[in-house]
């Protein structure tokens, strides 16, 4: 199996990218604890192997064992990304939210709407035939539309931050198309999923990338009580 695999690049350059817009971003700290945040979802790769796609792997990896080193390094690329791009468009900035503000009493519902992904995701796994990448999918949106009940204020980095990682996501995937024109046929369970493809990206993975940027784009201010100022 050749190093240079069509997954390995495929993280590899999302990462490159993580990397451009942490060097020239100020929320660094923001980037830093969000992408530590998201890689450990990479270890739920077995939930979408083989069901979903079937990626070729660093050491045989995926095929072996369901996991793989590729899918830590695209967690970790997409969380940082997904939570700065807002910012990195509309140059927006955090302070911290007043006492008053934290006890209001939407916020009740803080920890429910922080944890209301993986609950979704968990009753839809288990008690629904429908394939892990739907399931993740309508249990990040769940996450964001939670988030914009319990905290409304950040209700349009939350909308914005979806559509803004979806084009990006969207973009790159087009070009790692252009690379390897065949992946997409060759790796991806195009028979179990809707078999929509645009532009050759499978639109299962951009209702991914549309759900993700928004679940994960005001994380970074939901847990730590931030709001954003002009």
């Amino acid at each position: 199996m050749a190093i240079l695999n069509e997954w390995f690049v495929f993280s590899l350059i999302l990462f490159i990218i993580w990397v451009i817009i942490f060097i020239f971003n100020k929320g660094k700290k923001e980037m830093l604890i969000v992408s530590a945040l998201t890689m450990p979802f990479g270890l739920t790769e077995p939930l979408f192997v083989p069901e979903y796609w079937s990626p070729p792997s660093l050491f045989n990896l995926a095929f072996k064992t369901g996991f793989d080193i590729e899918s830590l390094i695209f967690s970790f690329a997409i969380g940082g990304i997904g939570s700065i791009i807002y910012e990195s468009i509309f140059k927006s900035k955090h302070k911290k939210m007043s006492s008053m503000e934290i006890h209001h009493k939407r916020h009740k519902y803080h920890l429910l709407s922080l944890f209301s992904p993986i609950i979704v995701f968990m009753l839809l796994f288990f008690f629904t035939g429908l394939n892990p990448i739907y399931s993740a999918s309508l249990a990040m949106l769940a996450g964001g539309i939670s988030a914009m009940f319990c905290r409304p204020d950040l209700k349009k980095k939350i909308i914005y931050g979806g559509v803004l990682f979806l084009i990006l996501y969207f973009i790159f995937f087009i070009f790692f198309n252009n690379v390897y024109p065949y992946a997409v046929e060759r790796f991806w369970n195009l028979s179990v999923l809707s078999g929509m493809l645009i532009f050759k990206v499978p639109l299962e993975e951009l209702i991914f990338a549309f759900t993700f940027g928004m679940m994960w784009s005001s994380v970074y201010e939901h847990i730590k009580w931030f709001k954003l100022v002009k």
